[in-house]
């Protein structure tokens, strides 16, 4: 493709980027006051996990299905879905609608960061996307503090609708951008086989995983017993599927095993904390979406920068090392948010507020010193015909971790909420009130109900730190070859070739 149109599809990728990485933080700040004004706190992990478990289970299709049809009609058909997702997410009256549309939204996301990426690899040698890895990370750390920012914003000044809203404008203009300048290479599709049925058991499995694990009696063993019942018929296909959507022959490899053990278990207490995070300082600090969106922008701008200087440490300590670093660093973080409590005073409520900045700042920094770390010894350890496969895998088991946390973790908060307020002899309609307090009311509010929900989000902080703490072990079960070494082993029979 001629310069021109490489920069103009170039632009429409960042877009694209911006989008996906704003999504999370933007959504997470506005939630408390969406609880508030449709109700259903029941289900507000949901609307997080229906957004992960659409997204993270397409991810893996959209790669294939553009070699089949094109890159182009991929990416258009992908901003389509997560634009459509978005105008009915804001027109959403209740929450069973908002979780329905933030489903669609995530089928759309799913195809939107993985085609950037495979239209980056496309356009770019190896050498121009080392170059241009500062101008990615970039937009990353804008939008760490623009997402946050914007949400709070939109939230207090206009309406949480509006978080879905401002969507459409860029994502018009990226697709309007790739769609006009990016043309389609020939690609020889006739002997791709698509792993449907992997894709569709896989996606069935985990979600009767989800709602067993957030449903209670009998009914709850019922469903998980038949994810796991799916589970197992999915571990037969995929092992007759010419291409299966899972590559159980890589998990026979130490290092690829213990880093998607490590990204489920990080993905979850990592994604977990972030969700609730401003629930807990809006509902229970009684602070503003703003200062909400501002208290999880350290996690953001600690990961992004972490990641950064991790990488250029990678072949000086080790990956191993780094690894154990930010998981431990990770893991003291989830531990002191699981110390946190609530406090009256203003003196103490900023003093809090700054606490749980550094504390998801920890969390963000050991996020970006080992995620990357492990993706990169993944990649260089793997047969270059496994390379893409191998990659998406690990980026599936951080996102499923995280749409698993963020379902655990709601089931614990809706059952310790509603306990408590039951033995407080509470109106579970206070929770709403404190969510989103009517003009003078917040007087009114019984303390018992900000009591009682800082107790059960104190629940959901410890789950995130047992996680971290299983991701901290597992970590040390990772082999000991250097990545120096593991190079040479992988790049010496291209040498011999030559």
């Amino acid at each position: 493709m001629s310069r021109k149109r490489i920069i103009l599809v170039t632009a429409g990728i960042m877009l694209s980027l911006f989008l996906a990485s704003m999504e999370a933080t933007v959504v997470a700040t506005a939630m408390p006051t969406i609880v508030g004004q449709l109700g259903g706190l029941e289900h507000y992990s949901w609307v997080f996990s229906a957004y992960m478990l659409a997204s993270t289970t397409t991810v893996p299709l959209y790669g294939k299905l553009s070699d089949i049809y094109g890159r182009r009609k991929l990416y258009v058909f992908a901003m389509a879905l997560f634009l459509a997702g978005s105008i009915l997410s804001g027109l959403a009256q209740n929450m069973n609608q908002l979780i329905a549309m933030r489903a669609l939204q995530g089928l759309g996301a799913g195809g939107i960061m993985p085609l950037a990426f495979i239209l980056i690899g496309e356009m770019f040698s190896l050498e121009q996307r080392s170059k241009m890895q500062g101008l990615f990370s970039g937009v990353w750390g804008v939008s760490s503090i623009v997402g946050p920012l914007l949400g709070g914003f939109l939230v207090d000044q206009l309406s949480w609708r509006w978080i879905f809203y401002i969507n459409i404008p860029p994502g018009l203009l990226g697709a309007a951008l790739v769609a006009l300048a990016w043309r389609d290479q020939a690609h020889g599709h006739e002997r791709l086989a698509v792993d449907y049925a992997g894709a569709a058991l896989l996606t069935v499995s985990v979600v009767m995983l989800l709602l067993g694990l957030m449903s209670s009696g009998i009914f709850s063993w019922i469903l998980i017993l038949t994810a796991l019942l799916l589970f197992l018929l999915l571990l037969w296909v995929e092992r007759r599927a010419a291409d299966p959507i899972l590559p159980l022959s890589l998990f026979r490899d130490r290092l690829f095993a213990t880093a998607n053990t490590h990204g489920i278990l990080a993905g979850s207490a990592m994604f977990g904390s972030v969700s609730f995070i401003p629930l807990f300082v809006q509902a229970v600090l009684g602070t503003t979406a703003t200062q909400a969106g501002i208290t999880i922008m350290p996690m953001l701008l600690g990961w992004v920068t972490a990641s950064i200087i991790g990488t250029r440490l990678l072949l000086i300590i080790g990956y191993r090392r780094l690894g154990v670093i930010g998981t431990a660093s990770l893991t003291t973080g989830a531990f002191l948010m699981s110390q946190a409590g609530m406090e009256t005073s203003e003196a103490v409520l900023w003093t809090s507020q700054v606490s749980l900045m550094v504390f998801i700042a920890l969390m963000g920094i050991g996020m970006g010193l080992s995620i990357p770390s492990f993706l990169i010894a993944v990649q260089t350890s793997v047969q270059r015909r496994q390379l893409g496969t191998a990659t998406s895998t690990l980026q599936f088991s951080r996102s499923m971790g995280g749409t698993l946390g963020v379902s655990v973790m709601g089931a614990a908060l809706s059952a310790r909420l509603a306990s408590n307020l039951v033995a407080a002899d509470l109106d579970p309609d206070l929770v709403r009130q404190l969510l989103d307090p009517l003009p003078g009311s917040q007087v009114i509010i019984a303390e018992g109900a900000r009591l009682a929900m800082a107790d059960a989000i104190h629940v959901v902080f410890v789950i995130a730190f047992f996680a971290a703490a299983l991701a901290l072990i597992t970590v040390l079960f990772t082999p000991r070859t250097e990545l120096k070494e593991q190079l040479t082993e992988r790049e010496a029979p291209l040498v011999s070739v030559d």
